[in-house]
């Protein structure tokens, strides 16, 4: 009610008061702007919670929707998409220029997700939900792990979101089959990848699945027996069902080709996932050309790292050897997990040379379940609690240690915790007093473009261990560099799958297994892969703007606040941002 009473309040002023100074009607202005936006802001949000309450887990979001797995029907999409509309469409009656403060970033990510949400219908989405990072198996076996439990209340709805698991999976198989009769499926090699997550899930007895683990996590009398039931009863049976359509139905049907642009209308739907992924407008073409930009700039910064490191310039042979040398892999599970903490360790204490605020919230090195390591289980960070309860989650791949590179994991661990996601996202969850829509939503573009470019600063401060972990910070970026180039050749240029493998084996560090898992990745989730080198470089020329523009007063702990601000937002949002920030350290009006 009070914001109806502001907005009202607003209109009267301007309305009764055209002959006030020009400085108390551009406050009126603003006022009412501000309002429209929050109460929009506020709207949206809340609706997002309920309508997605798995999301709002996974994200962090205090008092979401415990009980219920939410509706994965497309009855409720294109209700969802209904709402959407009317939301743009409201938003498109506020003037940008009256807004104020915080708002004006609330506007922005409000207006990016709406837009681009709209724009990314194209892809029809919704139809082909199988993957093998990502997919239900992946998810809903995680939930496990972040699910609230703790007292009788929290128990309780645990269990009816666990009940619900096996409508949510048929109601995947009926999408799926639309999906089928529509022409939108997955790549064959895709749609085996998680059959075979499927056979390893439903070869463990009930006591032992991913899914039973929510009744390790608390010792109420009868609770975990309740979850082993349901997981028995309902879960593995509905898992069944499921591996039975994939194998039956839908193997047989999925696509050969790889390529995005070979589904309706497939180009625009590419250029519309860069878009929702990096916050950015480029066609398949430039980010292409772009990637290849990149990759000989960071070659010939590599050179002299390799001579420092091997005592020789030539990159391809320090490539080599990073890759093939068994003294610069893993032995053991343990040693992995160990040099992931002990590179947060140090950068916990050089926090203060990064910025001048810091989260509250600890984060813990938690390796990927078994079942996931065979697909390939990336390194990634699930956020934590803003107020402490639950710590944010490095999840890494600690299996099969001979064949992982000891020279990159230092920079992956920089990536996914300190300066990385941890920092930024934990951050931005803190942020109590700003709207929720700015402290939760997440914009691949600013993430994880914040999170690769932690990785250079990290080399800035001095946190590798050594030249060779340097030069394997390098092989990370090349890795990016090597996504913008063989993504949008997957997608709409006509590469295959082999000639992306080729490519990628030849420039980086990786081996040929995880390469081919990489490709895979990026076959699944179109887009995704170029967010974080075009986020990188956004970051980069905002930081050499201002660098020019302030001298000497600048003062990178100041601009990485500003960066972090707002919290996940746009990059265009971030751009007008620093901007503004710029100006005001120079004395200058906005």
């Amino acid at each position: 009610m009070h914001r109806c009473i502001t907005l009202a309040l607003g209109l009267i002023v301007a309305v009764v008061l055209p002959s006030e100074p020009a400085a108390v009607l551009k406050a009126a202005t603003a006022e009412e702007g501000d309002a429209r936006v929050k109460a929009l802001a506020d709207e949206y949000f809340a609706a997002f919670v309920q309508t997605f309450p798995l999301a709002a887990t996974f994200m962090g979001v205090p008092d979401a929707p415990a009980a219920t797995l939410g509706d994965n029907s497309l009855r409720a999409v294109r209700a969802w998409e209904a709402r959407e509309d009317a939301w743009l469409a409201r938003l498109q009656q506020v003037d940008p220029s009256s807004l104020s403060g915080a708002d004006i970033s609330t506007f922005g990510v409000l207006k990016e997700t709406l837009e681009a949400s709209s724009q990314a219908r194209v892809c029809r989405a919704e139809l082909w939900p199988l993957n093998q990072q990502s997919g239900l198996q992946n998810f809903l076996s995680f939930l496990s792990q972040v699910q609230p439990v703790g007292d009788d209340a929290k128990r309780t709805a645990a269990l009816a979101r666990w009940r619900e698991m096996d409508t949510f999976i048929d109601t995947e198989i009926t999408t799926l089959r639309e999906g089928l009769q529509r022409g939108y499926t997955q790549p064959r090699p895709n749609v085996e990848a998680v059959i075979a997550q499927l056979d390893d899930l439903l070869k463990l007895p009930p006591q032992d699945s991913p899914f039973a683990a929510l009744g390790a996590r608390d010792s109420a009398p009868g609770f975990r027996d309740a979850v082993e039931r349901i997981v028995a009863e309902e879960v593995i049976p509905a898992l069944g069902r499921y591996r039975t359509f994939l194998a039956t139905e839908y193997l047989p049907k999925a696509r050969a080709s790889t390529a995005i642009k070979d589904l309706p209308d497939g180009e625009a739907c590419y250029r519309a996932r860069v878009r929702a992924y990096a916050t950015v407008d480029m066609d398949a073409r430039a980010v292409h050309q772009l990637g290849l930009d990149q990759m000989e700039a960071l070659r010939r910064q590599s050179a002299p790292l390799a001579a420092e490191a091997f005592g020789t310039p030539d990159v391809d042979a320090a490539i080599a050897k990073m890759r093939d040398d068994p003294a610069l892999k893993f032995r053991t599970r343990e040693e992995i997990i160990a040099v992931a903490e002990a590179a947060a360790t140090r950068a916990k204490a050089a926090m203060p040379k990064f910025l001048t605020r810091f989260p509250k919230a600890d984060y813990i090195v938690e390796p990927c379940l078994p079942f996931e390591e065979k697909a390939g289980c990336p390194g990634s960070y699930v956020p934590g609690m803003p107020d402490g309860s639950r710590p944010g989650r490095f999840r890494i791949n600690a299996g099969d240690p001979t064949n992982q590179l000891r020279a990159v994991a230092e920079g992956t661990a920089f990536h996914e915790g300190i300066p990385g996601h941890h920092l930024q996202i934990s951050l931005a969850q803190e942020r109590l007093e700003a709207h929720p829509l700015t402290r939760f939503l997440f914009f691949s573009g600013f993430s994880e473009g914040w999170a690769l470019y932690s990785e250079r600063v990290a080399d800035e401060m001095g946190l590798y261990s050594s030249s060779v972990d340097r030069l394997g910070d390098l092989g990370d970026q090349a890795l990016r560099a090597a996504r913008l180039v063989v993504d949008p050749g997957l997608h709409v240029l006509g590469w295959s799958r082999q000639q992306a493998i080729d490519y990628m084996a030849k420039h980086l560090v990786y081996t040929r297994a995880y390469i081919e898992s990489e490709v895979d990745r990026y076959i699944a989730d179109p887009g995704q892969a170029t967010a974080y080198m075009i986020g990188r470089l956004e970051i980069e020329r905002l930081r050499a703007d201002a660098e020019r523009q302030l001298g000497t007063r600048f003062d990178l702990r100041l601009f990485h606040d500003r960066v972090l601000a707002n919290g996940s937002v746009p990059l265009p949002v971030l751009r007008a941002e620093i901007e503004r920030w710029v100006a005001s350290m120079n004395g200058r009006a906005d």
